[in-house]
């Protein structure tokens, strides 16, 4: 986050000066009837005690005293400013709180949410109005304590978040595996063996940290274990019953992000007031967001709350409620300053100014529309090679760094690709594609990824959205359905939400693959696919009409308070490589995020993180496949320094996956604590 907000605002208002004068309180102690106290740091208007104001909670488990102290530099004062108690509170374990760091999103994290937003609405400087922001987990936060109803809580600003923890998370896609589930599991045990701040936690700071390092539980373990949707997803995922959410929420994403589909669904799921705001940006807060063009979101923010929690009349409730970046056609490349696009407005989404078109697909790999030839038949059949995929980019990009798909001309040779001939006029795609697939397997388990492209009149073909479908939960995510070799099967795959005009003269490609490494596991086995023409369709939904003709929305510039004060000890650096041992035929990816390293002035501590992800895969037949994530994180004062070290390995055979590595943690040169982790977790066609 550091590097973002160095990386893109070039073009913002420094704001110095607000309506109200802020005040830090950089440590609070928030009490829970079961003796733990959730450590908080808050900014409020310094004459908040005498004119008590709403509150905003920020809650996440990333060490508000370091780890975000840049991000939330970004951000609180600006809402203290403007007349809030601004809070970024730590969960249980976490950071200065104390107590034993949790699984994601478990009963006792909203418990003890719902609790500490009680204790705030109490407090002299509060109003009693409470409102929740977040990215990412904390998005995830205000929706999962919205749909508990607490009485203070009026409003969220839900950023980058989900309402379905198991097909639109890190874990999983489609029932798919996802390689990032190795990656966070290993990054987020590695955060939680982080130490406390001695200088906050006083002597026994050593004693929680190893009561930390030796109680959290090893994440990754149950991720990898639950490999339907079942009790475990559903808890929490409040696209189940979106009518328990009765506040004003305000939804906010990026087309470069992997989160853009339950931000849209919850535009027609949430029956409460709401904003639905789709940007082309990646995983990252809208003000300071790559890929650009940013917007004035502080501003925008400032309005919802004093809408819903000031009860000002100030019209953002009559204005339009989905705005969206219309994309527009750009070359492939791992990275992008600026998608080109302009901004729209609609009433609803789905969009009652969408239509759906139909597309056949043809033996001559022709992608014709419906009703325009005689009806496709026949087959075809592939069988991906195991490395199609690895120039699909990242499932979550932030926007720094070599992260997005490169030219898929390097994936059509593992594919089924059928192509339009060029257009003869502009479409404009609104809203999630689909194929609807008829077809067979030669195997009981596998896996079928759909892509829809922009092929330019050079030839350069830029991926535009993607789906995903593991086939054993082509009946439902209940439960795994194995598929019987040779007997004809249909399902529907459906692709990412997308808005975006692709221009006459270029060409539509639509390629089915069986393979997409290293974004997914490969499946136990090598399927091949086969295809029956004559029952399988490309369903495209398009805009009927003349989108110039929609409302265009209006932002402020970009805006940020004064930055926190660093100084830096190492820039931050990225680096991506794909690598081929002809004589091993083996693939490897490897991703090295080096996130540089600073100290903050305020009270001396220095942070240093640094991780690294190599995954491979085996051309050979084998079909063996593994991934390898290290993550480091040093943090210390003056003499005293402190490193937590994970390295995680996992190996999927076809009937298990094989995880282990060790955990140290270590104050200057001498090991503190370790764990070592070992464990077999059958596979249930993932």
């Amino acid at each position: 986050m550091v590097n973002l907000i160095a990386a893109a605002t070039d073009d913002f208002d420094l704001v110095t000066r607000f309506p109200r004068e802020v005040r830090v309180l950089p440590q609070v102690s928030i009490p829970l009837e079961d003796g733990i106290e959730l450590s908080a740091r808050i900014w409020l208007p310094a004459d908040a005690e005498a004119d008590p104001v709403p509150a905003i909670v920020e809650y996440v488990p990333f060490r508000h005293r370091d780890f975000t102290a840049p991000r939330d530099a970004a951000l609180h004062p600006w809402f203290a400013g403007h007349g809030y108690a601004s809070i970024r509170l730590e969960l249980r374990g976490s950071g200065d709180s104390t107590g034993i760091p949790m699984d994601e999103y478990v009963a006792r994290e909203q418990q003890d949410g719902l609790a500490a937003l009680e204790w705030i609405a109490r407090q002299p400087w509060c109003s009693g109005e409470t409102g929740m922001i977040g990215i990412s987990w904390g998005g995830f936060s205000a929706l999962q304590i919205a749909a508990q109803r607490p009485p203070s809580l009026k409003a969220i600003i839900t950023v980058d978040s989900t309402d379905d923890r198991f097909n639109d998370d890190i874990h999983y896609k489609g029932g798919c595996q996802l390689y990032a589930n190795l990656s966070w599991g290993t990054q987020f045990f590695t955060y939680m063996a982080r130490p406390p701040d001695p200088v906050v936690s006083g002597e026994n700071w050593r004693e929680r940290w190893r009561e930390r390092i030796e109680q959290a539980p090893f994440v990754l373990g149950a991720w990898a274990g639950h490999q339907d949707r079942d009790d475990y997803w559903r808890h929490a995922s409040v696209g189940d019953d979106f009518d328990a959410i009765e506040c004003a929420v305000y939804a906010v994403c990026g087309w470069a992000d992997a989160y853009s589909n339950a931000i849209l669904r919850m535009a027609g799921g949430l029956r409460s007031p709401r904003r639905i705001l789709v940007g082309p940006w990646g995983h990252t807060y809208p003000h300071i967001a790559v890929p650009g063009p940013q917007i004035g979101f502080l501003q925008d923010a400032v309005r919802w709350w004093d809408r819903w929690l000031k009860g000002v009349d100030n019209g953002i409730d009559r204005e339009p409620p989905v705005l969206l970046w219309q994309q527009d056609s750009a070359p492939p490349q791992a990275e992008y300053r600026e998608r080109p696009g302009r901004w729209i407005a609609d009433d609803c989404w789905p969009s009652r100014q969408c239509r759906e078109s139909r597309w056949r697909l043809d033996a001559g790999a022709g992608l014709v529309p419906a009703g325009a030839s005689d009806a496709a038949s026949g087959v075809l059949s592939v069988c991906s090679p195991v490395t199609t995929g690895m120039f699909g980019g990242e499932w979550l990009p932030h926007g720094i760094g070599p992260e997005m798909p490169l030219d898929q001309r390097f994936e059509d040779g593992g594919s089924l690709v059928f192509e339009t001939a060029p257009l003869t006029q502009d479409l404009v795609l609104y809203g999630a594609p689909q194929l609807r697939l008829g077809g067979s397997a030669d195997t009981p388990t596998g896996q079928v990824i759909v892509s829809l492209s922009d092929v330019l009149p050079d030839g350069r073909v830029t991926r535009i959205t993607y789906g995903l479908m593991n086939l054993l939960h082509r009946e439902g995510q209940q439960s795994s359905l194995p598929l019987v070799p040779g007997e004809g099967f249909d399902c529907r795959v459906q692709l990412d939400d997308i808005v975006q005009r692709v221009p006459a003269g270029h060409r539509l490609q639509l390629s089915i693959a069986t393979q997409a490494w290293p974004l997914i596991w490969p499946a136990p086995d090598s399927m091949t696919l086969t295809v029956d023409l004559a029952a399988t369709e490309l369903v495209l939904p398009l805009f009927d009409g003349d989108p110039d003709r929609l409302p265009v929305p209006e932002f402020e510039r970009p805006a940020l308070p004064p930055p926190l004060e660093l100084t830096w000890l190492r820039p931050v650096s990225r680096e991506r490589k794909i690598e081929y041992d002809v004589v091993e035929r083996r693939a490897m990816r490897i991703y090295r995020k080096d996130d540089g390293a600073y100290r903050i002035e305020e009270h001396g501590l220095e942070i240093d993180s640094v991780s690294e992800q190599r995954y491979w895969i085996h051309d050979d037949g084998s079909h063996l496949a593994g991934g390898q994530f290290t993550a480091t994180i040093l943090t210390g004062r003056g003499d005293w320094r402190t490193r937590v070290t994970c390295e995680v390995t996992q190996v999927a055979e076809r009937e298990r996956f094989v995880i282990s590595g060790r955990l140290e943690a270590w104050e200057n040169d001498e090991l503190f604590a370790a764990r070592d982790i070992d464990l077999e977790i059958p596979r249930a066609g993932t």
